[in-house]
């Protein structure tokens, strides 16, 4: 299971030769701004609209589990995943797919309760809450699901040996 962007080829100039060493760095640094970015957005929301009837605290629950689910997907390497490695661990490669497996189903399924956060609490209520705690839940997960997707897809193990 080699990186989406494995495909993709820069033109043999010169100066990309430089950025394809720095890939891992690249996308790591990317991933992490992305991820400091969605939490940045919810902690200002928390901090404009400290009153729990604006901004409920279970709310706070869909970025937590997407942080969840970013560690669990980048903690299995692609090799485990491919089966290639032979130390085996727990259950082996199947364990190695059922945990990168459910790391995916815990990062989209908050994204869908932050759409969910979104939709019930704060679009069908127009006027009666601030709408902005609803986006700022919504954008977290959104960034913490793209940031598992660039950390994981966006780095190449050849670059690690």
């Amino acid at each position: 299971m080699a990186g989406c962007l494995d495909a993709c080829h820069l033109p043999d100039w010169e100066c990309f030769d430089k950025i394809r060493e720095k890939r891992n760095s690249i996308a790591s640094c990317v991933a992490g701004t992305m991820f400091a970015i969605g939490w940045w957005v919810v902690a200002d929301a928390a901090a404009i609209f400290p009153d729990p009837a604006d901004f409920p605290r279970a709310c706070h629950t869909a970025g937590v589990f997407s942080t969840l689910g970013l560690i669990m997907i980048n903690s299995v390497s692609n090799s485990q995943v491919r089966g290639d490695v032979s130390d085996g661990g727990c259950l082996g490669a199947i364990g190695a797919k059922i945990w990168f497996f459910a790391g995916f189903i815990l990062s989209f399924g908050a994204l869908i309760a932050a759409a969910w956060i979104l939709f019930d609490l704060y679009v069908v209520n127009v006027g009666v809450k601030p709408e902005w705690p609803g986006i700022a839940i919504f954008l977290q997960n959104t960034f913490i699901f793209f940031s598992a997707i660039v950390f994981k897809f966006g780095r190449s193990e050849d670059l690690w040996e």
